[in-house]
């Protein structure tokens, strides 16, 4: 999909919301997902999403409910390419660990996954779970996504889910992932897109930004902001219907929110 670049500039993107106190909604949000995965909430969480996103069914399988029960993504991540055995994965805002743990799957053991997450509760979930699955080759770090502590280059592919429309600097983050990635190296993501505008009264909104609305993009400014980042060939996965039955449904369709992969390559 071509973007149309007359119509975007780097300045539409710049943070509309103070990033600190989004930070603080979004773990004290995301804790509570962490400490109680069977509470209510306005997205798909745990076993039923990963089968509603077409995970994997030998790989879910093989994991126990805990390991799966405080995930919340929009979309699956590994459907838009393969990760080769023996790659060094990292997974933006990894939260109770769940897409780490298929990653580590797939990589196998001469592979390595590093979970970066900024919610102590979800750290705690996951570095707990991996040690009970004896997962060896993975690494849960804490840190923000406009920070990696990760070294450059290090990565093969960075993946992440239902993440990166609750930061607010998508580009600064997006450059972090380029910088964590070698020459070549592979960018996969899951996140929304809004197929109606988002105003600019409701973009102030944190509580929209929590709830995965206000701080979603149109699939033209997703392809803007990665290609602003530094990133080649940029491809956008078909809608997948993220919010279909759950408590956020209304309000996900009052903007035409839906799921969606992509996929871009570091130079």
């Amino acid at each position: 999909m071509k973007t149309d670049r007359h119509t975007l500039t780097a300045t539409e993107f710049s943070p509309v919301v103070n990033p600190e106190a989004l930070r603080a909604e979004v773990r004290t949000k995301y804790a509570e997902v962490a400490t109680n995965p069977d509470g209510k909430f306005h997205f798909h969480t745990g076993r039923p999403l990963a089968t509603k996103l077409g995970y994997p069914t030998d790989i879910c399988d093989a994991l126990p409910d805990s390991a799966m029960a405080s995930f919340a993504g929009v979309d699956n991540p590994f459907a838009a390419g393969p990760i080769p055995p023996g790659s060094r994965v990292v997974d933006l805002g990894s939260g109770g660990g769940f897409d780490c743990f298929v990653a580590a799957e797939l990589v196998g053991p001469t592979g390595s996954v590093i979970g970066v997450d900024m919610t102590p509760e979800m750290l705690d979930r996951a570095r707990r779970e991996a040690a009970l699955l004896g997962l060896g080759n993975v690494e849960f770090r804490s840190g923000i996504l406009e920070q990696l502590p990760v070294e450059d280059g290090w990565a093969d592919v960075v993946i992440a889910n239902g993440v990166l429309n609750l930061v607010a600097d998508k580009i600064h983050a997006l450059n972090e992932a380029r910088r964590v990635l070698r020459p070549g190296g592979v960018l996969q993501f899951a996140d929304i897109a809004v197929g109606r505008a988002v105003p600019d009264a409701a973009r102030c909104d944190i509580e929209l930004w929590t709830d995965c609305i206000a701080g979603g993009l149109s699939i033209a400014e997703w392809t803007y902001v990665i290609a602003a980042a530094g990133f080649v060939e940029v491809a956008v996965g078909l809608p997948t219907d993220s919010f279909g039955g759950a408590a956020g449904e209304t309000r996900a369709r009052k903007y035409a929110v839906t799921g969606h992969t992509f996929r871009a390559v570091a130079p």
